[in-house]
């Protein structure tokens, strides 16, 4: 797919503030620094349409990207965050479970997770509560330059087996470093929105 003009549209805490196009959403959940914002560059070949941080935990709002009036990607405040204090990560994770709960335009969960870690607590969590949303979902595993290429699969079978085998959802390798495996995400993401 061919993206010509993204553009950061808003940065949301409430219903009252999302986009009210109805446009299909796709929406980016994963911890703090899993690469979330890097994903959404590397998809677009952009350097600086989602802002990335040094420091982890930086996102506290939902930020909405348009996609030429097409899709919206929405990234969400990473989880996980020790320094972030408690009130903040209650407040943060109220307004998470809001928007899933009230958006009526998702069209795809794109999960990040890192490809090199077992999943956290956190991950299982939130992995869980996706999958009670019964909304579509895939799960990305980032960061697969960092192991070698022959290791992937492999990798990505762990990481699966770790979440939950039993449950039929597709797990992609990705690098935002190297800019591999794109097409095949691209591919998905086109299903999703029935393009």
């Amino acid at each position: 797919m061919i993206i010509k003009n993204p553009e950061f549209k808003i940065s949301a805490v409430s219903p009252k503030q999302y986009p009210n196009d109805n446009l299909p959403q796709l929406v980016l959940v994963g911890k703090s620094n899993v690469g979330k914002s890097s994903f959404i560059n590397t998809l677009l070949n952009r350097k600086q349409l989602a802002r990335t941080s040094s420091e982890p935990g930086k996102t506290r709002q939902i930020n909405f990207y348009n996609m030429d009036n097409k899709f919206y990607f929405v990234d969400l405040p990473g989880y996980g965050f020790s320094k972030m204090s408690k009130q903040e990560q209650e407040k943060v994770g109220n307004f998470i479970e809001q928007y899933l709960q009230t958006s009526k335009n998702i069209a795809l969960i794109i999960f990040l997770v890192d490809i090199r870690h077992a999943p956290t607590e956190n991950d299982k969590l939130m992995y869980d509560y996706i999958f009670k949303t019964n909304l579509p979902c895939i799960v990305i595993a980032n960061k697969a330059d960092k192991i070698a290429i022959t290791k992937v699969d492999e990798y990505v079978k762990s990481l699966q087996e770790n979440l939950n085998p039993l449950r039929d959802l597709e797990f992609l390798p990705f690098s935002s470093e190297k800019k591999i495996y794109t097409e095949r995400v691209w591919e998905v993401i086109e299903n999703s929105l029935n393009i």
